[in-house]
């Protein structure tokens, strides 16, 4: 591993430890030349995985993006910051266990919907109209409906309780 100091080739570790729930290795080094002391990260790289869009366009997965929707959908609700990045962590990890290179955009909407509807009504119901793309009251009036008359997760189910009441 190259010094970022001073550049040169060789270092030695100090000390490894797993880091980003057991998928990175941390390593903390010293170069062996100037005595500097730095961390590398060994991640597994994962082979990219395209987004196929409902118009048959296709683009790379971005965790990025797929958090800022669910953030989107979140805003003024009480949902922590953790709960989003769980949810966000639990649709990457179904998506590439699949161990397809390309996924279509529905997919993983169904997949953010059904975890946003445990997490936060509100929240369900927000992104679900910009995912579903309601035209009408009606379409948008059914969905709610739809939402009343579904069993609620009880606390204790799962691992985060519904804000909906009992």
């Amino acid at each position: 591993m190259r010094c970022p100091f001073c550049g040169y080739a060789e270092s030695k570790v100090l000390d490894t430890r797993t880091a980003d729930d057991g998928s990175a290795i941390r390593r903390r080094r010293e170069c062996t030349s100037c005595g500097r002391r730095f961390t590398t990260y060994e991640k597994v790289e994962e082979a990219p995985l395209w987004i196929v869009k409902r118009d048959g366009r296709r683009e790379p997965f971005s965790r990025k993006k797929l958090l800022s929707g669910v953030e989107k959908a979140c805003e003024k609700c009480n949902v922590s910051r953790e709960a989003i990045e769980h949810l966000v962590d639990e649709v990457e990890r179904d998506i590439r266990s699949t161990a397809a290179l390309e996924i279509e955009s529905v997919q993983i909407g169904d997949k953010v919907m059904e975890r946003l509807r445990k997490l936060n009504d509100v929240a369900y119901v927000r992104f679900a109209s910009v995912y579903r793309q309601f035209r009408d009251l009606d379409s948008f009036r059914r969905e709610i409906e739809q939402l009343a008359t579904a069993p609620s997760v009880q606390p204790g189910e799962g691992d985060r309780a519904s804000s909906r009441p009992n």
